[in-house]
């Protein structure tokens, strides 16, 4: 009995957790809409999204595709098609990992800054003061945050995948001495434009998530300092979950509608 109560317990956090995202994710589209856009909040979440992200982003992405490539040649090379490993990487890159990491990697980063920051102006009353002030606190410190990360994740994507086929031809044809004209022949061969479009879709789901966990965890913070750092801990858990657990089912149904070869 005590197993099923806990069972029980556990089911029913999920469903009022997922229902305060579902209301919070209401609350941010009728900001878009109707709401106030603080220009200057949004110009710099885009900084400290995007712009403080890349270098993070682009090492991510080169060693991925430098790791990638390596094991792919090594398995070829048993049916003598080691030129066939820059398309792994490549299809590989755009459709799984390249989003996948980048969104683990801004979770860990942007999401925690995210849950601390808004997580602290709420246990200093910050957020009442911003109600007080006439300022909606989702105008103000959720939806430069959405907005920004929407405009950025496509991008520090762009770059992971594009670092990470870069790092893959230089292993490919250095270290391992594969004739590059083929190596490129084959990237260029088998990548295509939906290939890329997975990729976009992916991410901008992925960071979408990111946002509405990290804020939530933020505005729901209490108990001082203690309760921030819970908050960020869990923000970046909770995000970096859901971006694995949402991956799969974009996975199984982007390729169910976009499979390989089909342009």
């Amino acid at each position: 009995m005590n197993f099923i109560r806990l069972i029980g317990k556990l089911a029913i956090s999920l469903f009022a957790f997922i229902g305060q995202l579902f209301d919070l994710v209401c609350d941010v589209v009728i900001s878009l809409f109707k709401g106030k856009l603080y220009w200057s909040q949004l110009m710099k979440q885009i900084v400290e999204i995007g712009w403080r992200s890349q270098l993070v982003v682009i090492l991510t992405g080169a060693f991925t595709g430098a790791v990638l490539s390596a094991q792919a040649i090594f398995q070829m090379e048993q049916f003598k098609m080691e030129t066939m490993a820059g398309a792994v990487v490549s299809v590989g890159m755009l459709r799984e990992l390249g989003p996948t990491v980048t969104a683990l990697m801004l979770a860990g980063r942007v999401g925690a800054s995210m849950a601390a920051e808004i997580g602290t102006m709420k246990v200093t009353e910050q957020v009442d003061a911003l109600r007080s002030m006439d300022v909606h606190p989702i105008d103000y410190l959720v939806t430069p945050r959405f907005l920004a990360m929407a405009i950025s994740m496509p991008l520090l994507i762009a770059e992971s995948v594009g670092f990470g086929i870069l790092s893959s031809i230089q292993i490919g044809t250095g270290v391992f001495g594969i004739n590059e004209s083929y190596y490129n022949f084959h990237i260029a061969g088998r990548t295509e434009m939906v290939d890329i479009m997975i990729s976009m879709i992916k991410g901008v789901t992925f960071g979408m998530l990111i946002v509405v966990i990290s804020c939530h965890q933020g505005l729901r913070a209490r108990d001082g300092a203690v309760g921030v750092g819970r908050g960020t801990t869990n923000a970046m858990v909770y995000s970096s979950l859901a971006v694995l657990i949402v991956n799969y089912f974009l996975t199984m149904i982007l390729n169910m509608l976009f499979p390989l070869g089909m342009l």
